[in-house]
């Protein structure tokens, strides 16, 4: 003979056990991974905020010593800033600076420290000029001058 109505019972109640571990599994990984995902965003944000610097010259007075101008970066964040030509880039009116051409007077910054940043004078001519100094995580910082 066929299955009592409880046996077809059980295994219907079987199968829907299965199916919702099956859908709680499921939510459970993409729980996890959500929250992963949030909490390196978390991080990553925490870092760049952490990470800020201004250069701090006066427009109107840049220094020009020894055939290098004279640019003040300082650290306006809460983490040590490493200063290197690896870590920065500089741009002049939109054209990038060779690395060649500029030098940071320390290889890091503590937060609230100043650091010197030599740039060859042969790459900024006399007139208006905008610095733009890209950093670690992207930070940057604009600034306009006058030679």
């Amino acid at each position: 003979m066929g299955f009592s109505l409880t046996g077809t019972q059980v295994i219907f109640f079987i199968a829907s056990v299965i199916v919702a571990g099956a859908v709680s599994g499921i939510f459970i990984g993409v729980t996890t991974n959500v929250t992963n995902s949030l909490s390196d965003k978390g991080d990553r944000l925490q870092e760049q905020l952490d990470t800020d610097f201004k250069i701090i010259n006066d427009p109107a007075a840049i220094p020009n010593i020894s055939g290098y101008y004279r640019l003040y970066l300082k650290n306006i964040g809460s983490k040590k800033l490493i200063t290197t030509n690896e870590t920065f880039q500089l741009f002049i009116d939109g054209d990038i600076i060779a690395t060649a051409n500029y030098y940071f007077s320390d290889s890091s910054v503590q937060p609230g420290d100043v650091a010197t940043i030599y740039v060859d004078d042969s790459e900024i001519l006399p007139g208006d000029h905008t610095l733009r100094i890209v950093g670690p995580l992207a930070i940057e910082d604009e600034f306009t001058f006058t030679i």
